[in-house]
């Protein structure tokens, strides 16, 4: 068996408990619906469609029960395979679909390498896998080619910056509790740690909570025995290696460059996005979204049939403070950010609810071509941004 097979019998990650499906929905990104239409299909996917779903590398299954139970609540049709070399984590994720009582999920213990003999799939997700494999590239390729042509992959991956302090004390660690079982690994892991001094960098990163929240949180993040972290233009040259094409991010504030120096147009757009995550500092993940090299990439919220849907908050709610002249306090990797919107947009914003179009909204707030040009397109760039504004026919 090996390492990481071991890893995550011993220890299924994330750590969850399938009786708590019982009182909330665990959400995030990549692969929420509403984000993966937005950014892989402009917000124009055809729903009506059976939708099929590779969930590879699925751990104890938050991908999987997000993306099956949000397409179950919207009544759309769906055929999802999960893929994951832990028997113990797939049971988990199991339990968790059963407590729900969700259907067309076929369950396989194995690996993601293995994803092209059981597609092709309309979308891919894999969260926090890739870095873990042997040879990365590999698991780039094989989902590449699991891939419809007319599909899109939601990826995560580590990043270093945000994850400071992080690879020392797995070097230190694996050397210390070498060739022991986890459990054993973990419990010497945890004295040492203990003995960390203050000032060590990984204490003074504020990003990373892992190792507090779970003994799982804990091996994964400090005992791991393969972890490769990605800036954003390495992750980019693998997704090219494998014939795919960033197409989106979920928050393109953290990687816009023109926050700390004006000026740089001329900069390849992955370039500037590298140079923006060096500048930013706090990013311990990636999450973008790719379609294959050529495919068409249609921009969200483009046509008057267009339907936006506010994410974390209500636009009754959002119109009302913007109508007061307050700014939206957004906290992106722990830092509080001030979102500043025209007065005029509180009309717009209190009309969405995900099932109104941009040419109802238009004709509810009573505005006229020029003043809705004028308005529209600013606010909803702004929060597009921060990742509060996703445009998707889902539950239109």
């Amino acid at each position: 068996m090996s390492e990481v097979k071991a890893q995550y019998e011993a220890f299924p990650y994330p750590e969850r408990d399938p009786r708590d499906e019982k009182k909330r929905l665990i959400t995030g990104s990549p692969s929420h619906p509403l984000e993966l239409d937005h950014h892989l299909f402009g917000g124009r996917r055809d729903w009506s469609k059976v939708t099929r779903i590779l969930v590879a590398g699925g751990g104890t299954g938050d991908a999987l029960i997000q993306l099956a139970q949000t397409l179950t609540s919207a009544r759309k049709k769906y055929d999802i395979t999960y893929i994951d070399l832990s028997e113990a984590s797939r049971e988990v994720a199991q339990a968790r679909a059963k407590m729900r009582g969700l259907k067309n999920i076929t369950f396989i213990t194995g690996s993601l390498l293995d994803a092209a003999q059981y597609g092709p799939f309309d979308y891919i997700d894999c969260c926090g896998v890739l870095h873990h494999l042997p040879d990365p590239q590999e698991g780039f390729d094989a989902l590449a080619a699991a891939l419809s042509p007319t599909g899109g992959i939601g990826v995560m991956v580590y990043a270093p910056y945000g994850r400071s302090g992080v690879y020392p004390l797995q070097e230190a660690f694996g050397a210390l509790t070498k060739g022991l079982p986890p459990a054993e690994q973990l419990a010497q892991a945890k004295a040492i740690y203990k003995a960390l001094p203050e000032n060590h960098a990984f204490k003074r990163n504020p990003h990373l909570v892992d190792h507090e929240q779970s003994d799982a949180g804990f091996y994964d993040l400090l005992l791991h025995s393969q972890d490769r972290p990605y800036t954003i233009d390495q992750l980019s040259e693998s997704l090219v290696a494998a014939g795919l094409t960033v197409c989106g991010v979920p928050q393109p504030y953290l990687y816009d460059l023109s926050r700390f120096s004006k000026g740089h147009d001329e900069i390849d757009t992955i370039d500037a996005m590298a140079l923006a995550e060096k500048l930013d500092g706090t990013v311990k993940t990636h999450v973008v979204y790719a379609r294959p090299t050529g495919a068409p990439s249609p921009r969200a919220g483009q046509s008057g049939d267009s339907v936006p849907h506010l994410r974390g908050m209500s636009g009754m709610a959002l119109a009302k403070a913007v109508a007061a002249g307050r700014q939206i306090p957004v906290t992106l990797n722990g830092v509080r950010h001030n979102l500043e919107l025209a007065k005029q947009s509180a009309p717009i914003l209190a009309g969405i609810d995900g099932r109104r179009s941009l040419e109802a909204l238009q004709a509810g707030a009573g505005m006229d071509p020029l003043m809705w040009a004028a308005t529209w397109p600013k606010t909803s760039r702004k929060l597009e941004q921060f990742g509060l504004l996703l445009y998707s026919k889902l539950l239109a």
